[in-house]
């Protein structure tokens, strides 16, 4: 057997660089997806193939596409590193079966990973994932892959090297509008993160008359010695550059471009659920888009807010953006995010783009003339303070085992507050409290940690529910 089991998570098949991610394994999972598509009928509309900055991203990519040509299976080959929501725009201008993109996304710079995405362009569901899974690791005890060379499958023309950058920003024009923002002749401070989006949110931003200063625009495949993920800790040297000079927003997207990070004029980090409430606010003001909107369980209830001040609907969904993009392809939604900083809007991919993310952001400053902190100001004022905090808790494996009884039992109380309701699902157990804030704990499947979610009308709240979740999982 190549290594353990192949499992995929919420965003794929990911894994440590030459331990349990290698070329053998890459080829396996491949493989897998060649046999899922041509059982689906769709191996004659050909697979977007494109990878990400990390670690041999391109060799693995192109074992991909020799797999994929062997079966049969034309591919269209990214010409460069490409954001995830780039390879989904093409899926659907292909009409193709699907994409492959060689990403860890904002995983640390010893990962890789394998993303699939399904005909329709969004993340693969369950049923599609848990089938390539399945195959994979049947196939892991096998001598059953087809490889060709690359320069055989070029000879057969089962292979075309695609420029994906033109077709997906000349779309962004209109997404976004570009005239707003030219008026606000913005100063905008871009961290790239070493990642997929350069070329993309910067040259965006200045073709839209902004005066754009870049920092990580290069390709470090250790990302300077931590994840390329848009966190409060890692745009530390964003909020630094932007304290130095005069700005009017600071944006970043991670390594993949499919999350966003959103910094104040002054530097100070916006909070994605923050940022999602103000993003969602400004579309209903300016677009006369129909739909509702979607947030994940454990994503902010200032959206809920938001969307009834607007008379619009609200769907709540598993973890997982694949449930947010199936939404928007239903034709229900027209807005969809999820807290960990990862956003789509009406009439673009069903999977979540930072890029778009960032520009919607910098036109709703340039639109307002006026800080994120003074807009958040003014939703509270309209909808009601609306705070939250997500924290991490190491447990052992008796926290583990004596949280989970605790979970089975019914509460009546957390933090002095009486339960109104509990919602248990594959996410975790959430509690709803009798002043309608909220607790949530979700165990990680990957690590000896649990996640805590609050959600309250005051910091003061905030730090009680925070108080009462470390106690409940440690048992004290």
């Amino acid at each position: 057997m190549l290594g353990g089991k192949i499992t995929f998570g919420t965003s794929g098949w990911r894994g440590v660089i030459a331990d349990d991610f290698t070329v053998d394994r890459v080829r396996v999972v491949t493989q897998a997806i060649a046999d899922h598509i041509t059982e689906q009928g769709l191996k004659d509309r050909g697979m977007v193939v494109g990878y990400d900055t990390r670690f041999l991203s391109e060799r693995f990519a192109e074992e991909a596409v020799k797999v994929l040509a062997a079966n049969g299976i034309r591919t269209y080959l990214s010409t460069r590193d490409a954001p995830t929501p780039v390879i989904s725009f093409e899926i659907i201008r292909k009409k193709a079966a699907g994409g492959i993109n060689v990403t860890a996304s904002h995983n640390p710079p010893e990962y890789s990973g394998l993303k699939f995405s399904s005909s329709w362009g969004g993340p693969a569901l369950p049923e599609a994932t848990l089938d390539i899974e399945s195959r994979a690791n049947t196939l892991l005890n096998k001598n059953s892959i087809l490889v060709i060379t690359l320069a055989e499958a070029k000879e057969k023309g089962l292979v075309e090297d695609v420029d994906l950058q033109k077709a997906y920003s000349d779309d962004l024009r209109k997404k976004i509008d570009i005239e707003s923002i030219r008026k606000g002749k913005l100063k905008v401070a871009v961290d790239l993160l070493y990642g997929t989006g350069k070329d993309y949110l910067d040259s965006a931003l200045r073709d839209a008359g902004c005066t754009v200063t870049v920092i990580h625009g290069h390709r470090d495949p250790l990302f300077g010695g931590r994840s390329p993920e848009p966190s409060e800790i890692n745009l530390a040297e964003l909020s630094a550059v932007m304290k130095k000079g005069k700005f009017d927003i600071g944006l970043a997207v991670d390594g993949d471009a499919d999350r966003f990070g959103i910094l104040d004029c002054d530097g100070t980090y916006v909070n994605p659920n923050q940022a999602l409430a103000l993003l969602l606010d400004y579309l209903c003001r300016t677009r006369t888009w129909n739909g509702g909107a979607a947030r994940s369980f454990a994503t902010t209830h200032l959206i809920d807010a938001v969307a009834k001040k607007h008379g619009i609907d609200v769907y709540e969904t598993g973890v997982g953006f694949k449930y947010i993009g199936d939404l928007l392809v239903q034709g229900k939604i027209m807005f969809g995010g999820e807290e960990s900083a990862g956003m789509t809007i009406k009439d673009h991919v069903p999977e979540k783009d930072g890029i778009v993310a960032c520009l919607l952001a910098a036109e709703m400053v340039a639109r307002e003339k006026r800080s994120v902190k003074d807009m958040l100001k003014r939703l509270y004022k309209d909808v009601g303070t609306i705070l939250n905090e997500r924290i991490n808790i190491r447990i052992t494996d008796t926290n583990r085992k004596e949280m989970a009884e605790r979970l089975s039992k019914p509460l009546t109380e957390i933090g002095g507050l009486r339960v109104k309701g509990k919602k248990t699902t594959a996410d975790g157990t959430k509690y709803m409290l009798e002043d309608d804030s909220w607790i949530l704990m979700r165990a990680s499947g990957t690590e000896p940690v649990v996640r805590v979610y609050v959600e309250a009308g005051s910091g003061e709240r905030i730090e009680e529910l925070v108080g009462a979740g470390r106690k409940f999982i440690l048992g004290q």
